[in-house]
């Protein structure tokens, strides 16, 4: 009987509702979408289908009159949240520049091998860096701590930037998912986590690690005291890596393949190489 009167009801009016509705909600998940609102819209969304399941299967009638009036401020609450990342996505929206923010695999290449030039040069000399390689997570919030560059990547520059003596060393130098130097001289969370690889870590393999526990952001560490690199991945931090095993991760974790294996069996091979030089590096810490 319901099913014959939804055919029934059913017209072309209701099915363009149905699509302006549905592209709302697409819409706001492009905006939304590699943020660290999602996390936050995800927790919330479970909480609310797991406390309407308890009212439901044992008819708590007080917690269903909490939710049912709670979702109206639940609805004004969202935009409140994702004020930031819906303000960003009209701005683009509006300069009519959306498009896909994920460099090819080609310019990946390049960028791999222009920090792994530098990466090795500021080893040698013991130059301090920190370079952030933003992948699906938004780092605006930290690029806007900095001073916006926006350039091409390139060995050079990163060289220049963390040369000693000028003003944007201290700090992160950020690589955004367009694949470009967005700012020098940002400023990071520190980690928060007890449980560090070593004791006597300084502010820039903290920082490093900090990053990497609020997004999913790769962090490549130079020390300036003993000239090691290092990199942070997911709250971990893999140490003691010379240029060839700093560029080896980085192909394999940050979505390319190296130019000369293009094969399937050469990129698992990449990402072998980096679960084994983790799992390495996290015996001799033990």
């Amino acid at each position: 009987m319901n099913l014959a009167w939804v055919l029934d009801s059913f017209s072309l009016t209701a099915l363009l509702d149905i699509l302006i509705v549905g592209l709302m909600f697409f819409g706001l998940s492009f905006f939304i979408r590699g943020t660290q609102g999602v996390a936050l819209l995800r927790g919330v969304v479970l909480i609310v289908v797991v406390l309407a399941l308890l009212s439901s299967l044992f008819q708590l009638s007080a917690l269903g009159w909490l939710l049912s009036n709670s979702l109206t401020l639940l609805l004004v609450a969202i935009p409140v949240i994702f004020q930031p990342e819906l303000r960003r996505g009209l701005e683009r929206l509006g300069r009519g520049v959306l498009r896909s923010r994920q460099p090819v695999e080609s310019q990946r290449a390049q960028i791999i091998e222009d920090v792994c030039q530098a990466a090795e040069r500021l080893s040698e000399r013991r130059h301090g860096a920190l370079i952030v390689m933003q992948r699906g997570s938004s780092l605006e919030e930290y690029i806007h701590t900095g001073i916006a560059l926006n350039s091409d990547v390139s060995a050079q520059l990163l060289l220049t930037i963390f040369w000693p003596k000028t003003e944007l060393h201290d700090g992160a130098t950020i690589i955004d998912a367009d694949g470009r130097i967005a700012a020098a001289a940002c400023v990071l969370p520190l980690s928060a986590s007890r449980n560090l690889p070593a004791r006597k870590l300084g502010t820039r393999h903290r920082a490093a690690l900090g990053i990497s526990e609020v997004s999913d952001a790769l962090c490549v560490v130079v020390s300036e005291e003993t000239g090691r690199i290092s990199i942070a991945d997911q709250g971990r931090l893999i140490l003691r890596l010379d240029a060839q095993r700093l560029r080896t991760i980085l192909h394999a974790l940050y979505g390319t393949t190296r130019p000369d294996s293009a094969a399937p069996l050469a990129r698992l091979r990449d990402q072998w190489q980096a679960f084994t030089a983790r799992w390495r590096d996290t015996q001799k810490q033990s």
